[in-house]
Protein backbone atom coordinates (compact mmCIF):
# COMPACT_ATOMS: atom_id res chain seq x y z
CA UNK A 1 0.00 0.00 0.00
CA UNK A 2 1.27 3.36 -0.86
CA UNK A 3 1.93 5.59 2.00
CA UNK A 4 -0.26 8.31 2.42
CA UNK A 5 1.53 12.25 1.86
CA UNK A 6 0.66 15.38 3.47
CA UNK A 7 -0.87 17.91 1.05
CA UNK A 8 1.75 20.46 0.48
CA UNK A 9 0.49 22.98 2.41
CA UNK A 10 0.20 21.30 5.43
CA UNK A 11 3.66 20.39 4.73
CA UNK A 12 5.12 23.40 4.44
CA UNK A 13 3.28 24.87 7.65
CA UNK A 14 5.16 21.96 9.46
CA UNK A 15 8.42 22.39 7.93
CA UNK A 16 7.89 26.35 9.18
CA UNK A 17 6.73 25.01 12.92
CA UNK A 18 10.13 23.00 13.01
CA UNK A 19 12.50 25.89 11.77
CA UNK A 20 10.48 28.29 14.09
CA UNK A 21 11.16 26.13 17.42
CA UNK A 22 14.91 25.07 16.01
CA UNK A 23 15.52 28.95 15.59
CA UNK A 24 14.09 29.36 18.84
CA UNK A 25 16.31 26.58 20.77
CA UNK A 26 19.69 27.73 18.55
CA UNK A 27 18.99 31.94 19.96
CA UNK A 28 18.18 30.45 23.63
CA UNK A 29 21.62 28.49 23.57
CA UNK A 30 23.60 31.38 22.27
CA UNK A 31 22.19 33.50 24.98
CA UNK A 32 22.92 31.00 27.66
CA UNK A 33 26.52 29.93 26.52
CA UNK A 34 28.14 33.60 25.21
CA UNK A 35 30.75 34.62 27.82
CA UNK A 36 29.35 37.11 29.65
CA UNK A 37 31.81 40.93 28.84
CA UNK A 38 32.24 42.90 31.90
CA UNK A 39 33.76 46.74 31.49
CA UNK A 40 36.38 47.23 34.22
CA UNK A 41 37.94 50.58 34.72
CA UNK A 42 41.36 50.34 35.94
CA UNK A 43 44.15 52.68 37.65
CA UNK A 44 46.52 54.30 38.75
CA UNK A 45 48.47 54.66 36.16
CA UNK A 46 51.76 53.08 36.21
CA UNK A 47 50.46 51.24 39.39
CA UNK A 48 50.05 47.51 39.49
CA UNK A 49 46.42 47.29 39.31
CA UNK A 50 46.15 48.19 35.88
CA UNK A 51 48.56 45.51 34.91
CA UNK A 52 47.06 42.86 37.38
CA UNK A 53 43.58 43.27 35.82
CA UNK A 54 44.66 43.19 32.36
CA UNK A 55 46.47 39.45 33.32
CA UNK A 56 43.07 38.62 34.60
CA UNK A 57 41.50 39.70 31.71
CA UNK A 58 43.46 37.21 29.74
CA UNK A 59 43.80 34.45 31.89
CA UNK A 60 39.83 34.27 31.65
CA UNK A 61 39.80 34.10 27.63
CA UNK A 62 42.85 31.59 28.09
CA UNK A 63 40.91 29.27 30.11
CA UNK A 64 37.56 30.24 27.78
CA UNK A 65 35.44 30.76 31.12
CA UNK A 66 31.53 32.22 30.60
CA UNK A 67 33.16 35.59 31.47
CA UNK A 68 35.66 38.20 30.15
CA UNK A 69 36.60 41.81 31.03
CA UNK A 70 37.18 44.62 28.67
CA UNK A 71 39.76 46.49 30.53
CA UNK A 72 39.62 50.12 30.41
CA UNK A 73 42.96 52.02 31.83
CA UNK A 74 42.27 55.73 33.74
CA UNK A 75 45.18 58.06 35.31
CA UNK A 76 44.02 57.83 38.67
CA UNK A 77 41.71 55.85 41.20
CA UNK A 78 39.66 59.14 40.93
CA UNK A 79 38.47 59.08 37.26
CA UNK A 80 37.91 55.06 37.68
CA UNK A 81 36.01 55.81 40.52
CA UNK A 82 33.73 57.91 38.25
CA UNK A 83 33.65 55.78 35.43
CA UNK A 84 31.29 53.33 37.77
CA UNK A 85 29.66 56.09 39.40
CA UNK A 86 28.42 57.15 35.35
CA UNK A 87 27.29 53.36 34.59
CA UNK A 88 30.57 53.36 32.07
CA UNK A 89 31.93 50.70 34.15
CA UNK A 90 30.75 47.37 35.02
CA UNK A 91 33.69 47.25 37.48
CA UNK A 92 36.56 49.28 38.71
CA UNK A 93 39.58 49.82 40.86
CA UNK A 94 38.79 51.57 43.68
CA UNK A 95 40.50 53.39 46.48
CA UNK A 96 38.03 54.53 48.77
CA UNK A 97 39.73 57.51 50.50
CA UNK A 98 40.10 59.31 47.81
CA UNK A 99 36.70 58.56 45.84
CA UNK A 100 34.12 56.36 46.98
CA UNK A 101 30.69 55.27 44.42
CA UNK A 102 27.83 55.72 46.05
CA UNK A 103 27.33 52.33 44.28
CA UNK A 104 30.21 50.59 44.69
CA UNK A 105 30.34 47.30 46.42
CA UNK A 106 33.46 45.39 47.33
CA UNK A 107 34.72 42.01 45.94
CA UNK A 108 38.01 41.85 46.99
CA UNK A 109 41.05 43.84 48.44
CA UNK A 110 44.02 44.03 45.47
CA UNK A 111 46.05 45.82 47.74
CA UNK A 112 46.05 46.57 51.12
CA UNK A 113 48.57 50.06 52.61
CA UNK A 114 49.74 50.83 55.63
CA UNK A 115 50.95 54.30 56.83
CA UNK A 116 54.45 54.49 58.77
CA UNK A 117 57.47 56.40 59.51
CA UNK A 118 60.81 55.03 60.28
CA UNK A 119 63.11 57.25 61.59
CA UNK A 120 67.24 56.43 62.79
CA UNK A 121 67.34 56.08 66.24
CA UNK A 122 69.37 58.96 66.88
CA UNK A 123 66.63 61.29 65.28
CA UNK A 124 64.77 61.16 68.43
CA UNK A 125 61.56 60.50 66.66
CA UNK A 126 59.32 58.02 67.95
CA UNK A 127 55.76 59.37 67.37
CA UNK A 128 53.60 62.19 65.51
CA UNK A 129 54.48 65.30 68.21
CA UNK A 130 58.14 64.54 67.49
CA UNK A 131 57.94 65.63 64.23
CA UNK A 132 57.23 69.08 64.72
CA UNK A 133 59.85 70.81 63.26
CA UNK A 134 61.18 68.26 61.32
CA UNK A 135 61.73 67.34 57.66
CA UNK A 136 59.64 63.90 56.79
CA UNK A 137 60.82 62.73 53.42
CA UNK A 138 58.40 60.32 51.00
CA UNK A 139 58.69 59.01 47.63
CA UNK A 140 57.86 61.17 45.28
CA UNK A 141 53.90 59.98 44.55
CA UNK A 142 50.53 59.90 43.80
CA UNK A 143 48.55 63.37 45.30
CA UNK A 144 46.29 60.63 46.91
CA UNK A 145 49.33 60.01 49.35
CA UNK A 146 50.11 63.17 50.29
CA UNK A 147 46.84 63.58 50.91
CA UNK A 148 46.31 60.85 53.71
CA UNK A 149 49.58 62.16 55.25
CA UNK A 150 48.26 65.79 55.31
CA UNK A 151 45.12 63.97 57.14
CA UNK A 152 47.30 62.55 59.56
CA UNK A 153 49.66 66.11 60.33
CA UNK A 154 46.39 67.68 60.88
CA UNK A 155 45.06 64.76 63.47
CA UNK A 156 48.40 65.26 65.17
CA UNK A 157 47.88 69.03 65.00
CA UNK A 158 50.48 69.30 62.84
CA UNK A 159 51.05 72.17 59.81
CA UNK A 160 52.04 70.17 56.88
CA UNK A 161 53.85 72.35 53.93
CA UNK A 162 56.11 71.60 50.87
CA UNK A 163 58.23 74.13 51.02
CA UNK A 164 61.59 73.75 51.43
CA UNK A 165 62.17 77.07 52.39
CA UNK A 166 62.78 78.01 56.03
CA UNK A 167 60.17 76.49 58.93
CA UNK A 168 58.49 79.24 60.51
CA UNK A 169 55.52 77.27 62.61
CA UNK A 170 56.94 74.82 65.78
CA UNK A 171 54.03 72.60 64.93
CA UNK A 172 55.27 72.53 60.69
CA UNK A 173 56.21 69.54 59.46
CA UNK A 174 58.30 69.77 55.71
CA UNK A 175 57.45 67.28 53.56
CA UNK A 176 60.24 66.78 51.35
CA UNK A 177 59.25 64.41 47.76
CA UNK A 178 62.72 62.41 47.05
CA UNK A 179 63.07 59.21 44.90
CA UNK A 180 64.28 55.66 46.25
CA UNK A 181 68.00 56.42 45.29
CA UNK A 182 68.24 59.84 47.11
CA UNK A 183 67.01 58.36 50.55
CA UNK A 184 70.30 57.10 51.67
CA UNK A 185 72.31 60.43 50.45
CA UNK A 186 69.26 62.72 51.82
CA UNK A 187 69.75 61.15 55.49
CA UNK A 188 73.42 61.74 55.66
CA UNK A 189 73.13 64.97 54.31
CA UNK A 190 69.91 66.18 56.92
CA UNK A 191 68.27 67.05 54.20
CA UNK A 192 65.65 64.56 56.03
CA UNK A 193 64.74 63.34 59.31
CA UNK A 194 62.44 60.36 58.89
CA UNK A 195 61.06 58.65 56.06
CA UNK A 196 57.19 58.36 55.76
CA UNK A 197 55.96 55.02 54.06
CA UNK A 198 52.42 54.67 52.24
CA UNK A 199 52.99 51.02 50.71
CA UNK A 200 51.70 47.12 51.06
CA UNK A 201 54.11 46.25 54.19
CA UNK A 202 54.86 43.05 52.68
CA UNK A 203 56.29 44.58 49.29
CA UNK A 204 59.79 44.13 48.80
CA UNK A 205 60.59 48.19 48.27
CA UNK A 206 58.94 48.58 51.72
CA UNK A 207 61.59 46.38 53.40
CA UNK A 208 64.42 47.85 50.98
CA UNK A 209 63.09 51.41 52.13
CA UNK A 210 63.30 49.88 56.08
CA UNK A 211 66.90 48.84 55.65
CA UNK A 212 68.27 52.09 53.61
CA UNK A 213 67.39 53.77 56.83
CA UNK A 214 69.03 51.37 58.98
CA UNK A 215 72.78 51.84 56.99
CA UNK A 216 72.10 54.86 57.87
CA UNK A 217 71.57 55.01 61.68
CA UNK A 218 74.44 55.18 64.16
CA UNK A 219 73.41 52.55 65.77
CA UNK A 220 71.51 50.49 62.96
CA UNK A 221 68.76 50.76 65.13
CA UNK A 222 65.45 52.52 63.61
CA UNK A 223 62.19 53.83 65.42
CA UNK A 224 58.85 52.50 63.50
CA UNK A 225 55.50 54.13 64.88
CA UNK A 226 52.20 54.33 63.22
CA UNK A 227 48.91 55.81 64.70
CA UNK A 228 48.67 54.82 68.03
CA UNK A 229 44.84 56.10 68.56
CA UNK A 230 44.00 54.23 65.47
CA UNK A 231 40.31 53.78 66.78
CA UNK A 232 39.61 57.48 67.23
CA UNK A 233 40.77 58.22 63.60
CA UNK A 234 39.02 55.69 62.04
CA UNK A 235 35.72 57.11 64.02
CA UNK A 236 36.27 60.41 62.08
CA UNK A 237 37.89 58.88 58.17
CA UNK A 238 35.61 55.66 58.15
CA UNK A 239 36.65 54.84 54.60
CA UNK A 240 40.48 54.03 56.34
CA UNK A 241 40.88 50.72 58.09
CA UNK A 242 43.27 49.50 60.83
CA UNK A 243 46.97 47.69 60.03
CA UNK A 244 48.94 46.14 62.37
CA UNK A 245 52.73 45.63 61.00
CA UNK A 246 54.08 42.32 63.39
CA UNK A 247 57.17 42.29 64.82
CA UNK A 248 59.65 41.19 62.97
CA UNK A 249 58.15 41.40 59.68
CA UNK A 250 60.93 42.49 57.73
CA UNK A 251 63.61 40.35 59.46
CA UNK A 252 66.87 41.48 60.91
CA UNK A 253 68.91 41.02 63.78
CA UNK A 254 67.27 42.37 65.80
CA UNK A 255 63.99 42.07 64.23
CA UNK A 256 62.35 44.63 62.37
CA UNK A 257 60.38 46.00 64.39
CA UNK A 258 60.91 44.61 67.66
CA UNK A 259 56.81 45.09 68.18
CA UNK A 260 53.79 44.97 66.90
CA UNK A 261 52.81 48.64 65.23
CA UNK A 262 49.24 49.48 65.08
CA UNK A 263 48.44 52.20 62.40
CA UNK A 264 45.86 53.33 59.69
CA UNK A 265 45.92 52.44 56.16
CA UNK A 266 44.06 52.45 52.48
CA UNK A 267 43.49 50.15 49.98
CA UNK A 268 42.94 49.41 46.21
CA UNK A 269 39.90 47.03 46.29
CA UNK A 270 38.11 45.82 43.29
CA UNK A 271 34.77 47.07 43.15
CA UNK A 272 31.33 46.20 40.84
CA UNK A 273 28.14 48.23 40.76
CA UNK A 274 25.41 47.25 43.31
CA UNK A 275 22.94 46.23 40.87
CA UNK A 276 25.37 43.45 39.11
CA UNK A 277 23.72 40.00 39.67
CA UNK A 278 25.09 37.82 42.31
CA UNK A 279 25.64 35.18 40.17
CA UNK A 280 28.60 37.53 38.37
CA UNK A 281 29.73 39.28 40.95
CA UNK A 282 30.27 35.51 42.68
CA UNK A 283 32.26 34.14 39.40
CA UNK A 284 34.54 37.49 39.40
CA UNK A 285 35.51 36.63 42.70
CA UNK A 286 36.24 33.25 42.52
CA UNK A 287 38.33 33.12 39.22
CA UNK A 288 40.28 35.88 40.74
CA UNK A 289 40.80 33.67 43.82
CA UNK A 290 41.67 30.29 42.04
CA UNK A 291 43.49 32.04 39.51
CA UNK A 292 45.57 34.23 41.98
CA UNK A 293 48.75 31.91 41.73
CA UNK A 294 48.72 31.68 38.23
CA UNK A 295 48.77 35.44 37.90
CA UNK A 296 51.05 35.83 40.83
CA UNK A 297 53.70 34.31 37.93
CA UNK A 298 53.17 37.34 35.71
CA UNK A 299 52.54 39.82 38.18
CA UNK A 300 53.47 39.74 41.41
CA UNK A 301 51.20 41.92 43.05
CA UNK A 302 48.66 38.83 42.87
CA UNK A 303 50.08 37.60 45.94
CA UNK A 304 48.32 40.64 47.68
CA UNK A 305 45.08 40.19 46.75
CA UNK A 306 42.78 39.60 50.06
CA UNK A 307 39.30 38.96 50.93
CA UNK A 308 37.91 42.10 53.05
CA UNK A 309 37.57 41.45 56.47
CA UNK A 310 34.45 40.89 58.14
CA UNK A 311 32.58 39.13 60.87
CA UNK A 312 29.18 37.97 59.79
CA UNK A 313 26.70 38.86 56.90
CA UNK A 314 25.59 41.47 58.55
CA UNK A 315 28.27 43.03 59.34
CA UNK A 316 29.76 42.44 55.54
CA UNK A 317 26.45 44.30 53.99
CA UNK A 318 26.15 47.19 56.83
CA UNK A 319 30.29 48.48 57.05
CA UNK A 320 30.81 51.59 55.60
CA UNK A 321 33.51 49.93 52.94
CA UNK A 322 30.34 47.02 52.21
CA UNK A 323 30.79 43.99 50.27
CA UNK A 324 29.22 42.99 47.40
CA UNK A 325 25.90 39.94 48.11
CA UNK A 326 27.88 38.28 45.44
CA UNK A 327 30.55 37.69 46.90
CA UNK A 328 29.84 37.00 49.81
CA UNK A 329 28.24 33.66 48.89
CA UNK A 330 31.96 32.95 47.41
CA UNK A 331 32.98 33.74 50.67
CA UNK A 332 31.04 31.25 52.69
CA UNK A 333 30.27 28.42 50.17
CA UNK A 334 27.03 29.85 49.53
CA UNK A 335 27.16 30.73 45.50
CA UNK A 336 23.80 29.86 43.91
CA UNK A 337 23.15 26.73 41.72
CA UNK A 338 21.79 27.16 38.25
CA UNK A 339 17.86 26.48 39.53
CA UNK A 340 18.57 29.08 42.08
CA UNK A 341 19.60 31.44 39.98
CA UNK A 342 17.41 30.88 37.10
CA UNK A 343 14.13 29.75 39.57
CA UNK A 344 12.13 33.26 38.52
CA UNK A 345 12.56 32.29 34.89
CA UNK A 346 12.12 28.13 34.98
CA UNK A 347 8.32 29.15 36.87
CA UNK A 348 7.52 32.12 34.86
CA UNK A 349 8.81 29.67 31.17
CA UNK A 350 6.50 26.76 33.60
CA UNK A 351 3.86 29.31 33.52
CA UNK A 352 3.50 30.74 30.38
CA UNK A 353 4.11 27.08 28.76
CA UNK A 354 0.92 25.90 30.48
CA UNK A 355 -1.05 29.09 29.57
CA UNK A 356 0.00 28.50 25.87
CA UNK A 357 -0.70 24.82 26.03
CA UNK A 358 -4.04 25.59 27.42
CA UNK A 359 -4.47 27.89 24.46
CA UNK A 360 -3.79 25.69 21.89
CA UNK A 361 -5.62 23.13 23.13
CA UNK A 362 -8.69 25.23 23.56
CA UNK A 363 -8.08 26.47 20.06
CA UNK A 364 -7.87 22.64 18.60
CA UNK A 365 -11.37 21.82 20.43
CA UNK A 366 -12.69 25.46 19.14
CA UNK A 367 -11.49 24.60 15.57
CA UNK A 368 -12.69 21.31 15.65
CA UNK A 369 -16.13 22.07 16.83
CA UNK A 370 -16.00 24.40 13.98
CA UNK A 371 -15.34 21.44 11.84
CA UNK A 372 -18.27 19.11 12.98
CA UNK A 373 -20.21 21.87 12.94
CA UNK A 374 -19.46 22.44 9.13
CA UNK A 375 -19.98 18.40 8.39
CA UNK A 376 -23.51 18.74 10.17
CA UNK A 377 -24.21 21.40 8.26
CA UNK A 378 -23.53 19.96 5.09
CA UNK A 379 -25.03 16.79 6.51
CA UNK A 380 -28.61 18.63 7.47
CA UNK A 381 -28.69 20.31 4.03
CA UNK A 382 -28.52 16.77 2.30
CA UNK A 383 -31.33 15.95 4.41
CA UNK A 384 -33.60 18.84 3.42
CA UNK A 385 -32.43 17.97 -0.46
CA UNK A 386 -33.28 14.44 -0.22
CA UNK A 387 -36.94 15.62 1.58
CA UNK A 388 -37.38 18.07 -1.20
CA UNK A 389 -36.04 15.45 -4.44
CA UNK A 390 -39.33 13.54 -3.27
CA UNK A 391 -41.40 16.14 -3.70
CA UNK A 392 -40.33 18.08 -7.14
CA UNK A 393 -41.82 17.54 -10.38
CA UNK A 394 -39.61 19.97 -12.35
CA UNK A 395 -36.70 17.99 -14.03
CA UNK A 396 -33.98 21.09 -14.13
CA UNK A 397 -34.55 21.36 -10.38
CA UNK A 398 -33.49 17.79 -9.68
CA UNK A 399 -30.63 18.55 -12.00
CA UNK A 400 -29.37 22.09 -10.18
CA UNK A 401 -30.37 19.48 -6.15
CA UNK A 402 -27.55 16.87 -8.02
CA UNK A 403 -25.60 19.28 -8.64
CA UNK A 404 -25.22 20.91 -5.31
CA UNK A 405 -24.76 17.30 -3.92
CA UNK A 406 -21.78 16.68 -5.62
CA UNK A 407 -20.86 19.77 -3.78
CA UNK A 408 -22.02 19.05 -0.74
CA UNK A 409 -19.91 15.66 -0.81
CA UNK A 410 -16.79 18.02 -2.48
CA UNK A 411 -16.58 19.95 0.85
CA UNK A 412 -17.16 16.93 3.66
CA UNK A 413 -14.45 15.32 1.51
CA UNK A 414 -12.22 18.03 1.20
CA UNK A 415 -12.65 18.97 4.95
CA UNK A 416 -11.73 15.28 5.93
CA UNK A 417 -8.63 15.25 3.59
CA UNK A 418 -7.56 18.30 5.27
CA UNK A 419 -8.54 17.92 8.88
CA UNK A 420 -8.77 14.84 11.31
CA UNK A 421 -12.57 14.20 11.09
CA UNK A 422 -14.63 12.06 13.75
CA UNK A 423 -15.79 8.47 12.35
CA UNK A 424 -19.23 9.06 13.55
CA UNK A 425 -19.62 12.46 11.63
CA UNK A 426 -18.15 11.02 8.62
CA UNK A 427 -20.09 7.75 8.21
CA UNK A 428 -23.22 9.99 8.74
CA UNK A 429 -22.18 12.62 6.09
CA UNK A 430 -21.92 9.25 3.69
CA UNK A 431 -24.80 8.06 4.70
CA UNK A 432 -26.99 11.09 4.04
CA UNK A 433 -24.77 11.24 0.46
CA UNK A 434 -26.07 8.19 -0.84
CA UNK A 435 -29.19 8.44 0.20
CA UNK A 436 -29.47 12.00 -1.29
CA UNK A 437 -28.39 10.80 -4.85
CA UNK A 438 -30.06 7.66 -4.74
CA UNK A 439 -33.23 9.68 -4.14
CA UNK A 440 -32.60 12.59 -6.67
CA UNK A 441 -31.57 9.59 -9.26
CA UNK A 442 -34.84 7.79 -8.52
CA UNK A 443 -37.31 10.37 -9.12
CA UNK A 444 -35.47 11.92 -12.18
CA UNK A 445 -35.67 8.39 -13.63
CA UNK A 446 -39.26 8.48 -12.98
CA UNK A 447 -39.76 11.60 -14.91
CA UNK A 448 -38.01 10.57 -18.46
CA UNK A 449 -41.35 7.72 -18.30
CA UNK A 450 -43.70 8.59 -21.25
CA UNK A 451 -46.88 10.15 -19.87
CA UNK A 452 -45.11 10.80 -16.32
CA UNK A 453 -45.91 14.04 -15.22
CA UNK A 454 -46.69 13.75 -11.67
CA UNK A 455 -44.63 12.60 -8.29
CA UNK A 456 -44.47 8.89 -7.73
CA UNK A 457 -47.29 7.47 -6.03
CA UNK A 458 -47.00 6.42 -2.27
CA UNK A 459 -46.72 2.51 -1.91
CA UNK A 460 -49.99 1.10 -0.94
CA UNK A 461 -50.54 -0.55 2.42
CA UNK A 462 -49.69 -4.20 2.70
CA UNK A 463 -53.54 -5.98 2.88
CA UNK A 464 -54.53 -7.02 6.61
CA UNK A 465 -53.60 -10.63 6.76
Amino acid sequence: MARMKLPARRQDWLLLGLACVLVFVSIATYQLTRPTTLTVAVAPKGGSEPALLQAYADELMRRKLGIRLKVVPFDGVRESAEALKAGKADLAVVRPDVAMPGNALTLAVLRELAVFVAAPSDAGIKGFSDLSGKRLGMLASRTADRTLVGTLAVHHDLELTESPGQIVSKKAVTLVALDEADIGAALRDRRIDALVMITTPTSPIAKRLVFLIKDESADNEIAFFGVADATAFLARWPRLQAVTLPSGLFGGNPRLPAEDVATVGSSYRLMARADLSRSLAAEVTQHLFEMRSALADRVPAADAITSPAYEDTADATSAHLPIHPGAIDYYEREQETFIERYESWIYLVAILGGGVGSTIAWLRQRLGRIRRERIEVATSRLLELRAAACRETDRDRLEAMAAEVDDLAASIARQALNRPTELRMLGAANVAIDATRSTVRRVSNLKERPGDTGPPAAPRPPPPV
